[in-house]
């Protein structure tokens, strides 16, 4: 009996303390997930706090670099904004500045900060359009002048044409209004007491030198009186007769024997002109003639004489 009470008492105090363990068992285990989740609670407070401000700063200077890179690019282009560009430049530089140097900024500065960022953004998106609306309106420029340069290309082509065609024509005309001179012909003459004149080619005979010429017509040419030179040389190069000197200008001269006047009145006109031996005594040997329309040369001939 006493045996069988005992075992009761002990299988009493078991089922007791068994209780007593799934208890406190219960009571561990319902305070663990309290633990952890006053651990998440703080460390999500410790992220909210100054390292999530400094973690925003570190985006927002990332942010102002990366402004700061496309204005460089929008400098490069070199437009008539480039020196704003270069003062937007300047303000982004000075908030980088000016959030370096904050240390455990407030989540009122970080705000601050995030609208001048936006704010310089918009500047820089209005900046960007302005620079495309004035590459397209210098495009456009450049295709106007382009446009003009052509058509001036071309009128200044069609003038110069014109001009070349003038030229020509003027030439044509000057080549046409010119009278030139032929039938060229030198005569030795011995002139008799008598006053008679007879042709030799004896040197010692002759007198003086008949040098003739004829002067043709031209349509275009003007009427009226002209002067043409004549030039003697003997063997020795001198020029005989008068020997005077003329300059036309342009460093142009002639040293001439004589003149010759002609009154031309829109026909072919003869012409001659007389060498004395008052003024040259006649040797024999070749004596050339020139003629001359002013410093141009019209015609050469030449006698010679025993």
């Amino acid at each position: 009996m006493k045996k069988n009470y005992k075992d009761s008492w002990i299988k009493a105090l078991f089922a007791v303390i068994f209780i007593f363990g799934i208890g406190a068992t219960y009571l561990i285990f319902s305070n663990e997930p309290n633990n952890a989740l006053d651990e998440s609670s703080a460390s999500r407070l410790e992220i909210t706090g100054p390292a999530s401000e400094s973690i925003d700063q570190e985006n927002i200077l990332d942010s102002l670099n990366n402004l700061k890179l496309a204005y460089d690019v929008a400098i490069f282009e070199k437009t008539a904004l480039s020196q704003e560009l270069e003062l937007e430049k300047k303000n982004i530089e000075n908030l980088m500045e000016i959030i370096r140097a904050s240390k455990n900024p407030s989540s009122e500065q970080i705000k601050i900060y995030r609208n001048q960022l936006s704010d310089l953004k918009i500047t820089l998106d209005t900046k960007i359009a302005e620079i495309k609306k004035l590459k397209s309106q210098n495009k456009n420029l450049l295709n106007e002048i382009e446009n003009q340069n052509v058509v001036m290309y071309k009128q200044k082509a069609a003038n110069d044409t014109l001009i070349s065609k003038q030229k020509k024509l003027e030439s044509t005309l000057k080549d046409a209004s010119k009278l030139s001179l032929g039938n060229f012909k030198v005569t030795a003459l011995n002139e008799k007491s008598s006053g008679k004149e007879q042709e030799t080619t004896k040197a010692k005979n002759t007198d003086k030198l008949k040098i003739s010429f004829s002067v043709n017509g031209s349509s275009v040419a003007k009427t009226g009186k002209r002067v043409y030179y004549i030039q003697v040389l003997d063997q020795n190069n001198t020029v005989l007769g008068e020997n005077k000197l003329i300059e036309f200008g342009n460093d142009k001269a002639l040293v001439y024997s004589f003149l010759v006047g002609v009154d031309y009145q829109g026909k072919m006109a003869n012409a001659y002109g007389v060498l004395n031996d008052e003024l040259a005594k006649f040797k024999k040997g070749t004596y050339f003639i020139n003629f001359f329309d002013k410093q141009e040369i019209m015609g050469s001939s030449s006698i010679t004489l025993e």
